[in-house]
């Protein structure tokens, strides 16, 4: 009886412990700000233009046009990226592709979704989608897993007839991402994350001199949220059932004392 309430007062316990941190790993509301999204995309890494994950983005261009776009994204969260072509009225088969890249400007994987789609002659648009690795906190050098900071979109025609190319286009963007939590932690992180220091500012309060921004997006709450994650939680529970495991092993091979069938001097 008192391992059991013992038990159940653990359990109960950590149960309340893990509501918090169970919350914590769902995926965050999107932005609702659509009102403020952008309408029009950079023509190159430096110029892409930046939006908020839950943002539609929308931008008109020409067949032949790369159109780039830039979002932030943390350690934990796994990116969908989706993109819409709206075709004109006449228009030859074309093949458009999304490109993402990370803040080092590595082409990244995607891990399902029609990153690249031929459209037929006459069809009125086009969609595509990619969805992303998890982002790592931390990576070996030579990996080409993503990690948090900027990543980059890029929108263009593939394949296309030459009478089609320079025909108006009008396109949308959207990034989306899923919180995966302690599942995907991992044992490191980085210094800084990956966006870029193009821009320079003042500072003041200094003696005049310059530093590079790093971003003028992110999360509010900073990059990477910290050392926690609800692995910590799982890793508690599995130490104290463990812990009570071996108190009832323990009580159950003890027995009640010394056998009745022992002298008292042996």
């Amino acid at each position: 009886m008192r391992i059991t309430r013992v038990l159940g007062t653990a359990l109960l316990a950590l149960g309340l412990a893990a509501g918090p941190a169970a919350a914590d790993s769902s995926p965050s509301p999107s932005a609702s700000g659509d009102d403020k999204a952008p309408t029009q995309a950079g023509t190159s890494f430096r110029t892409a233009t930046e939006i908020e994950q839950g943002q539609r983005a929308t931008a008109s261009g020409s067949t032949g046009d790369y159109l780039y776009w830039s979002f932030p994204a943390d350690t934990g969260q796994r990116p969908t990226v989706e993109a819409t072509v709206k075709l004109p009225d006449t228009h030859g088969s074309q093949t458009w592709q999304l490109d993402v890249y990370d803040g080092l400007r590595r082409r990244q994987a995607c891990q399902y979704g029609a990153q690249s789609r031929t459209a037929a002659q006459g069809t009125s648009s086009v969609e595509l989608a990619c969805v992303l690795r998890t982002v790592r906190g931390w990576s070996e050098p030579w990996g080409n897993d993503p990690l948090p900071g900027t990543y980059y979109v890029r929108l263009t025609v593939l394949d296309l007839g030459s009478s089609d190319l320079g025909l108006p286009v009008s396109t949308e963007v959207r990034v989306d991402s899923k919180d995966i939590g302690g599942a995907a932690a991992v044992d490191g992180s980085l210094g800084k994350p990956l966006v870029p220091g193009v821009a320079v500012k003042s500072d003041e309060e200094k003696d005049g001199s310059k530093a590079a921004v790093l971003s003028s997006f992110g999360s509010d709450d900073g990059w990477s949220s910290g050392w926690w994650s609800d692995r910590w939680v799982w890793t508690g529970i599995g130490a104290v059932l463990a812990a009570l495991a071996g108190i009832g092993g323990y009580a159950l091979t003890r027995g009640s004392g010394r056998p009745s069938r022992v002298p008292p001097g042996a």
